[in-house]
């Protein structure tokens, strides 16, 4: 069993009510340990699209990083995820943050998240719900990332789960 940490996002529709149902649909693949809040996010990269909604999940799974990145796509498409502009508008999002201390790289995954040191709507929610999580690469914390990341991008939480 392995303890991995997921980021969600939404930016169309009922935002929360998309991550909601995520969280629900993720017990197919594992058993959710922890939620963090629901927090309200500019974009970034492509600003000219609606505020996102995103937050973080610890997920117990016994699959394999490729299983689970897999079945995580599933779940975008059956949800109705378009990819129809990179990092442009979508209903749903789904990242493999951290997946235990395991570190990947390969042509379809790369663990730990390439980007997710450079990013207030990942860290934030993530550090809520564990702080102390070890990046593997960059020997940190969650919590040491997040307290030297360079101001910028706005990020409210807006509510609990």
């Amino acid at each position: 069993m392995a303890l991995v940490y997921l980021s969600m996002g939404s930016n169309l529709g009922d935002r929360e009510g998309q991550l909601r149902e995520v969280i629900r649909r993720l017990g197919t693949v594992g058993r959710v340990v922890s939620i963090s809040s629901l927090y309200e996010t500019e974009p970034v990269e492509m600003t000219d699209q609606p505020w996102f909604v995103n937050c973080a999940v610890a997920l117990e799974t016994d699959r394999t990083p490729n299983q689970l990145m897999r079945e995580l796509l599933d779940i975008e498409e059956r949800m109705g995820r378009q990819r129809v502009q990179k990092k442009g508008p979508r209903s749903i999002d789904l990242d493999i943050l951290l997946f235990g201390n395991e570190v990947i790289e390969s042509a379809g995954l790369t663990i730990p998240h390439p980007a997710m040191q450079g990013r207030r709507f990942v860290l934030e929610p993530l550090a809520e719900i564990a702080p102390e999580a070890w990046h593997p690469v960059l020997g940190k914390t969650v919590r040491e990332l997040l307290d030297t990341l360079r101001p910028g991008q706005s990020v409210r939480k807006i509510e609990n789960l």
